[in-house]
């Protein structure tokens, strides 16, 4: 058995159809969305354009403290490709003042600031113009923490939530997403040089094989021996996924009557 996850045939159609459902159910006009220039997000925004249309699609392209012309450039291409309306809201000099504010802080905690300036932004958009927060994230991000609770992770809907990054770009091939942006090496662009295989000290191939294998109740032994991978690589990938439990979850409530929100009250 491989643990190279694939894409099932109607995937495309399905994330569509849900997007479409979603919108229309909460009786919003549109979507908003944060345009990176890199391939989640482009993926993302060709989804809901197939959805509900292109006007009812804003992007916005959100620089950081550290502006880089190439994602613009690609954020740019995407949204004349798709034909959708794209603003660029700057994010770096408020997230400095407010980490100046803060005192002393590290790299990693401005990024989660400018991370939840970004969320701030789309909410005040989606609010303003009666539209929904479209996320970006996908499973691999989802499932090792990698991401900023209340930030990145704060939106409405999450349609490639249940893809793993490999399963993200079988479907960009399939979409005719352009190559450039399938090949090119993912990052969420908070400060020079930051990539995600960087920070999670591993390929996303050889993540989503140990993931797709915890995902199917194996033994780490097992999930070694099929991933072609160590022992003990695949228990520090167990490990992010135990400890960034509470970034995938509601607030812990303590259960004080029949039924609870966040453990059996069902919507």
């Amino acid at each position: 058995m491989s643990l190279v996850p694939r894409m099932r045939e109607d995937g495309a159609q399905a994330i569509s159809r849900f997007i479409a459902d979603t919108v229309a159910q909460s009786g919003a006009k549109g979507i908003v969305i944060g345009l990176s220039g890199g391939l989640d997000s482009a993926v993302v925004a060709e989804l809901a354009v197939k959805a509900i249309g292109a006007k009812s699609v804003l992007a916005l392209h959100m620089p950081g403290i550290a502006p880089n012309k190439v994602e613009l450039a690609d954020a740019k291409a995407v949204a004349k490709w798709l034909c959708i309306e794209m603003r660029v809201i700057h994010v770096g000099d408020g997230s400095k003042s407010l980490g100046k504010g803060l005192g002393k802080v590290e790299k990693a905690e401005l990024g989660n600031i400018m991370a939840r300036s970004r969320m701030i932004i789309l909410y005040h958009i989606a609010k303003s113009e009666s539209r929904l927060v479209l996320g970006t994230g996908n499973k691999s991000e989802l499932l090792t923490g990698y991401f900023t609770k209340w930030g990145d992770g704060g939106n409405d809907l999450q349609p490639i939530g249940d893809l793993y990054k490999t399963q993200v770009r079988e479907l960009a091939k399939s979409l005719g997403v352009p190559d450039r942006l399938i090949k090119k090496v993912p990052t969420a662009g908070l400060w020079a040089g930051q990539t995600d295989e960087r920070d999670l000290k591993i390929k996303y191939e050889l993540l989503d094989q140990i993931l797709h294998g915890i995902e199917l109740g194996l033994t780490d032994a097992t999930i070694a021996r099929k991933a072609k991978a160590p022992v003990a690589e695949v228990a520090r990938i167990r490990g992010l996924v135990r400890k960034t439990i509470h970034k995938r979850r509601m607030p812990l409530v303590p259960k004080m009557a029949t039924r609870t929100v966040g453990t059996d009250w069902r919507e």
